[in-house]
């Protein structure tokens, strides 16, 4: 099995140095850059199964405008190194095409056990069912699509895999942590923020008004049923 290749996009010096050495030391190899139009650039040349973005940057794109530019062509998994922590900028940073996001400073464990769960979940799964039809909505579970009379939908990655947890159990509420564990892992149960984020992406892109959802619904405090209407 060949070494997985991560692109690293940052431009401080002993950070770079640190993760570089952190993840080649465990097996990884990695590809730096600090540059945010080298960075699309390498993705789209390198193939990269993994970039970790900085947000703030030496050139005038920035972090978020180096993932919606990769996000037109790719979905390779986005791990954000931020040292904002405020949930407007983690939001910003989701509605990019962020996967995840490591708050500076890190540890070594850290960075390893978020670019390990990254990957896990990132890596494709075979469908036991191959469509889902929801209403409106037909989930094409082989081909990772979703289209609404007749219209593509395009989700990102993530979102794709929570959709894919709530058709698989449509018509059931799902518990917070149920889905937090499901689609990003047993180490981000409590993140529930995260698990907002994306299903508000979701509604945006799923219901007719989001505002008022007809396929997606809240079980305040408890959790979330993808709800389709019987045949």
């Amino acid at each position: 099995m060949s070494e997985q290749r991560i692109l690293l996009v940052d431009d401080e010096p002993k950070l770079v140095r640190l993760v570089w050495e952190v993840l080649t030391a465990t097996g990884f190899d990695v590809i730096v850059t600090g540059s945010g139009h080298e960075a699309v650039q390498k993705v789209a040349l390198e193939q990269p199964d993994l970039i970790l973005l900085d947000i703030v940057l030496a050139d005038e794109v920035d972090g978020y405008e180096v993932a919606q530019q990769v996000r037109e062509f790719s979905d390779v998994p986005i791990i954000m190194l931020t040292a904002r922590v405020e949930e407007t900028d983690l939001l910003r940073g989701f509605d990019a095409g962020a996967d995840d996001y490591i708050t500076k400073p890190f540890s070594s464990k850290e960075l390893l056990a978020r670019v390990r769960a990254v990957l896990k979940r990132s890596g494709s799964e075979e469908p036991t069912v191959a469509e889902i039809v929801c209403g409106d909505l037909r989930i094409d579970l082989a081909r990772r699509r979703v289209i609404r009379k007749g219209e593509s939908i395009r989700l990102t990655r993530t979102e794709f895999n929570l959709l894919h947890e709530l058709a698989t159990h449509h018509n059931q509420v799902l518990l917070h942590d149920q889905l937090l564990t499901a689609v990003w892992g047993p180490e981000y149960r409590d993140d529930l923020d995260y698990l907002r984020a994306y299903i508000r992406y979701l509604r945006r892109k799923l219901e007719i008004d989001p505002s008022n959802p007809r396929y997606i619904v809240t079980y305040q405090g408890v959790g979330y049923m993808l709800e389709c209407p019987d045949k």
